[in-house]
């Protein structure tokens, strides 16, 4: 297979990722069938980019790349006028995921494992199949966005990650293990006042707030039997199993979770619509060989499933501009060579003329 992305935690997994089993897709900018989108512009080229999250004002982009001359992923800010002009936020060493700005705009928080160790973590054991690290060596950082006055918001001796912000309070959902499952938390905007979302068995992660905070929305697995045993006993090895994921909301301190599809295959990167009331998510779930990701639209009930990109390849981390006039994503599409990801701006189009 050829690899295309590593995924990372924030919207899909670990950074050794999902869509390295997406197809290549060479050439192609903008299919005709996505009349969602127009006035598609690429801001990065080559290297591997990804999860580009809006600050708050729409002005800028903050993403994770594997660009030189680091080994591994760092998180960087782009002016999305000036995209070529870039800014290293984390400290270079180590493996960073999941930045995001803060709800004031003026710190970024991400996700690193420079404090344990200054180079790469090992790549996971793939001997037991497709199987994705959870590195317990992450915690959460907050940085001035140039990078300075680095603040550790977690310390503990299990992953911290895939954090992101309510807009309105600044508090922090993310993903830990430090009760021994993958399960959402939430805290307040420094660091303190932890508290447990969710308590089902199986991975809880990659959530995110709607406008108004009141809901939330992820992507989680809900192994049983068999199958629960394998996840618990991969998650002891600092493994977890991708195959599986579906798209759950819940009120924002975690009550009433439901589940919102029910299609199979691995959905993931769920963002709220502006008005709340849809989601948009990537999933691969129409391929029957689950090479092909896409985005898709559909209502917090569940209802009204709509495929928004057709591009060959892997199209994800969708996040609507503060505005909710432009979406931004990831994608191989024009791709310059097999193995790059880049980050896209598109128009929305909320009415396409049919």
């Amino acid at each position: 297979m050829n690899k295309t992305i590593r995924l990372s935690l924030c919207a899909t997994l670990s950074t050794a990722g999902l869509a390295t089993l997406a197809a290549n897709a060479q050439g192609t900018l903008h299919d005709g069938r996505e009349t969602r989108l127009s006035d598609v512009r690429q801001l990065t080229f080559g290297a591997e980019n990804a999860e580009a999250y809006w600050s708050p004002d729409g002005s800028e982009l903050v993403f994770q790349s594997n660009r030189a001359p680091y080994e591994c992923d760092q998180i960087y800010r782009m002016s999305v006028s000036d995209p070529a002009a870039l800014t290293l936020v984390s400290t270079g060493r180590g493996r960073t995921t999941c930045g995001y700005f803060t709800a004031d705009g003026e710190r970024v928080i991400f996700s690193s494992t420079h404090a344990a160790d200054a180079q790469c973590p090992a790549p996971p054991d793939r001997s037991q199949g497709y199987v994705w690290p959870i590195y317990d060596t992450y915690q959460i950082y907050s940085a001035a966005p140039d990078g300075t006055d680095l603040v550790a918001l977690t310390d503990t001796q299990a992953y911290d990650a895939e954090a992101t912000v309510c807009p309105v309070d600044g508090s922090i959902v993310f993903t830990s293990t430090r009760d021994g499952d993958l399960d959402l938390y939430r805290m307040d905007a420094d660091g303190t006042n932890v508290r447990r979302l969710t308590n089902t068995p199986g991975y809880d992660g990659g959530a995110f707030f709607s406008r108004d905070c009141s809901m939330i929305v992820w992507r989680a697995s809900r192994p049983s039997g068999a199958e629960l045993e394998d996840y618990r006993a991969l998650l002891a090895e600092g493994l977890v199993r991708p195959g599986e994921l579906e798209i759950f909301v819940a009120n924002g301190d975690g009550s009433e979770p439901r589940q919102v599809t029910h299609v199979g295959g691995a959905n993931f990167a769920p963002f709220f619509f502006p008005d709340g009331q849809r989601i948009i998510f990537s999933s691969n779930h129409h391929d029957p060989a689950g090479r092909e990701f896409d985005l898709f639209a559909v209502g917090v009930d569940g209802a009204n499933l709509e495929r928004i990109t057709f591009t060959p390849g892997f199209d994800g981390f969708p996040m609507f501009s503060p505005d909710g006039r432009q979406l931004a994503f990831g994608s191989n599409r024009n791709q310059g060579q097999p193995g790059e990801t880049d980050v896209y701006l598109a128009r929305w189009i909320e009415s396409p003329v049919e």
